[in-house]
């Protein structure tokens, strides 16, 4: 996994604290001598997979560089309910203040990959390869994919900026699969791949025809997803998309597709649950 670029990371981290903090944490400041020192441990309290430490680690960073922080698991770690992920000390000022929003982060892209990892775990028996979409928390897609990739999932194209994908307006638009890749190819880079989404037989076996890098069956059944992967065979990537969970996406995998895309990893996933406590003999 690639750790996302720290100025990305101070950014978005500067825009919570401002929404948070704003001109001061005045229960905190109003009790907590600006001097005084404590230490202080997150625990999982349900189990999962980790992610998003480094970010969390960053808030307290910011909020005072004499905050020592000392992970013991790493993104990626699978842990139990009760796992200590860190031990911290510092200032309790900086400690109390930054506790909302490194959790937040924490538990949010943990929840992520904790998500991913279930339905990795469903279709790795047929190598198929789950992917993120771009339903993502605005301004945070770097973070929310990086998650999915902490899960042991890839990421699908970052933006409409990396990778061609004719969806079904642009299809109407153009006037069909054919011209639209055909006018796609006339001014876009040769090394961009084209995706295709298709929802018939019909469409599958056109942009079968225009070469199609990746063919993506939209809302298909079951049946008829075997059916297209048979016609593809191999001669493009297949991936599925729509109306996917848990319970679905073995069978899915089943039927030889490539890759599977699920917006449920990010648009609408639970946080991991994770506290942050004060040690009791700082009292």
């Amino acid at each position: 996994m690639e750790q996302p670029e720290i100025q990305y990371i101070n950014n978005l981290i500067e825009i919570g604290l401002n929404e948070d903090i704003g001109s001061g944490d005045i229960t905190t400041n109003a009790l907590i001598p600006d001097a005084m020192e404590s230490k202080a441990t997150m625990v999982a309290k349900a189990g999962g997979i980790i992610a998003g430490m480094d970010v969390a680690a960053s808030v307290f960073s910011m909020l005072s560089p004499q905050v020592v922080w000392n992970p013991l698991v790493k993104d990626g770690d699978t842990v139990v309910k009760g796992t200590i992920l860190v031990e911290m000390s510092g200032p309790f000022r900086a400690l109390l203040s930054g506790e909302r929003l490194a959790l937040n982060f924490l538990q949010r892209m943990s929840g992520i990959a904790t998500l991913t990892g279930l339905f990795v775990q469903q279709a790795a028996e047929y190598g198929t390869k789950i992917l993120d979409t771009r339903k993502t928390v605005p301004g945070m897609r770097v973070l929310d994919k990086y998650a999915v990739k902490a899960g042991g999932g890839e990421n699908h194209r970052i933006g409409l900026f990396d990778m061609v994908l004719i969806k079904d307006n642009h299809i109407k638009v153009a006037g069909g699969i054919t011209k639209a890749v055909e006018q796609i190819r006339s001014r876009v880079p040769s090394d961009i791949k084209i995706e295709v989404e298709t929802t018939t037989i019909a469409e599958v076996l056109e942009a079968l025809d225009m070469h199609a890098d990746i063919i993506m069956l939209d809302n298909m059944s079951n049946e008829m997803m075997k059916t297209c992967v048979g016609l593809i065979n191999h001669r493009a990537k297949v991936e599925a998309s729509g109306n996917m969970n848990l319970e679905r996406v073995k069978e899915v995998a089943a039927t030889g597709v490539d890759y599977i895309s699920i917006g449920a990893l990010t648009h609408s996933v639970a946080a991991m649950d994770i506290s942050m406590n004060i040690k009791p003999d700082q009292f």
